[in-house]
């Protein structure tokens, strides 16, 4: 059988339902996308949902609407979703996280639709209503406590380790075999690596057992014709647009090479200088030059994407390239434990054991389970956004990297710190990702708050300790700044008479649409930032410093800004100008 591509209808009318994966429904009219006009659950189950479950969970097929259960499967007409194949692959794909592929054929005037099905995850089942089905004939029936054990219990088998049938030594490109030995021999300061033959090679890096080569060997190694012929979903597509909101891409590549040539290959194309140029940053006597894309981050980031993608899956690897932004998309969701919680903490084993173990000791990635630190780390020491994770599935992995330098005088902040330290006392991620919250108003909230500051303590205490960030208020309402050194370098004040000026940002939004605010409103302006106890603790600061007049007990105690700023026009201007003036109490939250 022919999996996820198109098909004839001659084609299908071939197909044996139970031998082929595929199920046939006539769904001329009214066929179900999600049982809800039923009751009875066995009936609710027999809808396009319940199907897509069915497949999923018993590795993949197709459901073909519009033609006869029976052989020879005679077209009827299917009316299912018509002038909808769109809105129904974001439907199926915001309720069961599966990305189906529709297709429409014709005979006679009369529309068939085929759903292709991928596999489901493994070590995980799809749920119809909260219940695991199965194809039983034409019923869909309840997995068995067995069955659902048995693929929880599930590892994902090391594609890279297999035997390639009929791969030869003949198929190995001699140019990688050699640029294998030099960064091997180079890695593991043994220079008589260079000197053993190619056999040899193979062998003690278990890419020849049993006289057969494996998958990683093909990967690493093989010539371009011979990948395309026995791995053809090896490849990696590298696409430009000029915009973000550009559909059509400006210029299309795909590389199919092996690993060792290639990932040279992909970046001398993205690193082309009118597409990846020198972002100059000075700050007074600072300067420095960041590139749009860090070669350490983009060149792990890919191998990461090749190394841990699905080989079972026919998707290539792609990799977008906007002026603001990377994408980089792999087929096959994270590996089996992993997901976009826990990518910095976990210890993961990943899809291509030895693939990945070969990279390791040429020293192409980093150890296993550090690959990500590197990015998150290279990325916020250059004031870029976190790598973001958020678009991933159980089917695909998305990583954006982004371009932008959210913050100069941070990247020399970072810079400067890194270099006055001992070599075996750098900052490490959990540090930066630390200091980005804090630079970006973030904060770590109390026990009592949305983001417990028990996740980063330690991360805190020494950060503390070492005058890299400070703390501002007591208890509940505990805040955080970066040090006065960040301050001196971005050329503006920690503070205005004890205030950060996001602050009191959100505070004059407050009073556009309103000449009196309550707590609750204020409260809510800093959702993401502070916990109440914080929000009232500034609030109460401003009413001591007459910026805010306060009237009214309990629930209807209510704020007015002070009558100078109101006069002044621009009320954020009004507030920080009447605070400078400072003729009122002026006391520094940074002496408390």
């Amino acid at each position: 059988m022919k999996k996820n591509i198109s098909m004839t209808i001659s084609e299908l009318k071939q197909l044996k339902e139970t031998e082929d994966k595929v199920e046939f429904k006539a769904a001329t009219h009214n066929f179900s996308f999600a049982g809800s006009e039923h009751r009875e659950q066995e009936e609710r189950r027999r809808c396009f949902l319940g199907y897509v479950v069915a497949f999923a969970n018993e590795g993949g097929g197709m459901l073909v609407l519009g033609m006869a259960d029976k052989t020879p499967h005679d077209v009827v007409g299917s009316d299912f979703a018509n002038g909808k194949i769109g809105a129904l692959e974001d439907e199926t794909y915001s309720r069961l996280g599966i990305r189906v592929r529709m297709e429409e054929l014709y005979e006679n005037g009369l529309r068939v639709l085929v759903a292709h099905i991928p596999i489901r995850p493994v070590g995980k089942m799809l749920k119809f209503e909260g219940v695991p089905l199965m194809r039983v004939g034409e019923s869909l029936r309840n997995m068995s406590d067995e069955e659902m054990f048995a693929i929880l219990s599930e590892q994902e088998p090391d594609f890279s380790a297999l035997a390639c049938e009929s791969l030869k030594l003949s198929d190995l490109d001699t140019s990688a075999i050699q640029i294998l030995k030099e960064k091997y021999s180079e890695k593991q300061k043994n220079p008589s690596f260079l000197r053993h033959s190619t056999k040899q090679v193979l062998i003690d890096l278990k890419l020849l057992e049993n006289n057969k080569l494996n998958n990683a060997a093909l990967i690493l190694l093989a010539k371009e014709n011979v990948i395309e012929e026995k791995l053809p979903q090896y490849k990696t597509i590298i696409e430009y647009r000029s915009s973000s909101a550009q559909i059509e891409f400006n210029s299309r590549m795909e590389i199919q090479k092996p690993l060792f040539l290639a990932i040279d290959e992909i970046w001398e194309i993205l690193n082309h200088p009118a597409s990846n140029p020198n972002q100059h940053i000075q700050i007074g006597p600072y300067i420095s030059d960041i590139q749009n894309l860090n070669e350490i981050i983009v060149r792990e980031a890919i191998l990461n994407a090749i190394t841990h993608r699905d080989y079972r899956l026919s998707s290539n690897v792609v990799i977008k390239h906007f002026p603001d932004k990377l994408v980089i998309i792999n087929p096959g969701g994270f590996p089996l434990g992993v997901n976009k919680d826990n990518l910095i903490t976990i210890s993961s084993t990943p899809r291509s054991k030895r693939l990945a173990d070969i990279l390791q000791k040429t020293g192409l990635v980093e150890k296993s389970g550090q690959g990500v630190d590197k990015l998150f780390l290279h990325s916020l020491s250059e004031s870029k956004k976190a790598p973001d994770y958020s678009k991933s599935d159980d089917f695909q992995v998305s990583l954006e990297l982004s371009t932008i330098i959210q913050d100069k005088a941070f990247a020399i902040f970072v810079n400067n710190m890194q270099k006055a330290r001992r070599k075996n006392n750098k900052l490490g991620v959990f540090d930066l990702i630390v200091l980005d919250k804090i630079r970006q108003g973030t904060f770590a909230f109390s026990n009592a708050g949305k983001n417990p500051i028990v996740k980063y303590e330690d991360t805190y205490d020494k950060l503390l300790k070492e005058g890299l960030i400070e703390r501002i208020g007591k208890s509940a309402s505990t805040r955080y700044v970066l040090s006065k050194e960040y301050y001196r370098i971005s050329r503006t004040d920690a503070d205005i008479r004890g205030y950060r000026m996001s602050e009191l940002s959100e505070i004059a939004k407050c009073f556009e649409n309103s000449k009196t605010v309550k707590m609750i409103d204020f409260v809510k302006a800093f959702s993401n930032q502070l916990t109440r106890p914080q929000v009232k603790y500034i609030i109460d600061k401003l009413v001591a410093d007459k910026i805010l007049i306060r009237s009214g007990l309990g629930y209807n105690t209510e704020y007015m800004l002070n009558e100078g700023i109101t006069k002044s026009g621009e009320i954020l201007t009004g507030i920080t100008e009447l605070l400078k003036k400072g003729g009122f109490r002026q006391m520094s939250i940074f002496d408390l």
